[in-house]
């Protein structure tokens, strides 16, 4: 499918999931708006390279997503919304009577906040535009639990929450918002993980992925970021239309379980 003229405005985009999403929509004709948090050459490099790679026009667009009126402001500055992918999150791993109070208050507002920010402030422009997508990039544990993850596992339930809502308040629209819940993921970041698992489990690479890292995900397989933006991509096709509310998850049977 084509999704050119569309603006896909997609946070916490300058790697990883977020990244891959980009990719995959501009490589379907959108043009898009990478986030982060920070404002560096090479952010507004990797926008100009996806912009030349798929013939589409790209930009970087800063902003803290841990505070309302920068999320905001993001969808401001991009002057036009059709497709908002709400990526941006972090995560802290510690028993909830260690877990630091402030790093609640930061994977809340970030991974759960800045969500219905962006959503409040791009509704409008989809409804003049006659045609929008919301998609909330949750998890797993948008679904099930993990110990020592409460505020993340917290905030992607109402991640799922804000989406069932989100997608009754447009359902007479041609606007639909659902939620991809991804299990584990083949990023950067994980990727750089193995090794320091492979020496403390003292395990070669295919045995500690299998056992240990996808010890929850039957597959025993990573989902690709690329996975995950073709998903993003057929929620914006017409076949999906009439699909809102809901989650979609690529999480290996994980949430089978």
């Amino acid at each position: 499918m084509t999704l050119s003229g569309k603006t896909a405005i997609v946070t916490g985009s300058n790697s990883g999931i977020g990244l891959g999403v980009a990719e995959t929509l501009a490589q379907a004709g959108a043009n898009v708006v990478l986030n982060s948090f920070t404002d560096r050459p090479e952010d507004h490099a990797l926008a100009a390279r996806i912009a030349k790679d798929h013939n589409i026009q790209a930009r970087y667009i800063q902003a803290d997503m841990s505070r309302g009126e920068d999320c905001r402001a993001l969808i401001e500055k991009a002057g036009a919304c059709d497709i908002l992918v709400n990526n941006a999150g972090i995560q802290h791993v510690a028993a909830i009577e260690d877990f630091p109070p402030e790093k609640w208050d930061a994977i809340i507002a970030i991974n759960l906040s800045s969500s219905f920010h962006t959503i409040a402030a791009a509704l409008p422009m989809m409804r003049i535009a006659g045609w929008g997508r919301v998609i909330n990039i949750a998890s797993a544990h948008g679904l099930t639990a993990s110990p020592y993850k409460v505020a993340y596992v917290a905030a992607k339930h109402g991640i799922v929450g804000l989406s069932k809502t989100v997608g009754l308040e447009t359902a007479e629209d041609p606007i639909t918002c659902n939620a991809i819940c991804p299990g584990y993921v083949l990023t950067p970041l994980v990727e750089a993980q193995i090794p320091d698992t492979m020496k403390e489990y003292g395990m070669d690479r295919e045995t500690v992925i299998k056992e240990v890292m996808l010890a929850r995900q039957p597959s025993r397989e990573f989902a690709t970021t690329g996975q995950v933006g073709e998903t993003a991509v057929f929620l914006c096709s017409d076949a999906a239309a009439q699909i809102t509310g809901t989650t979609i998850s690529i999480d290996g049977g994980w949430t089978a379980l």
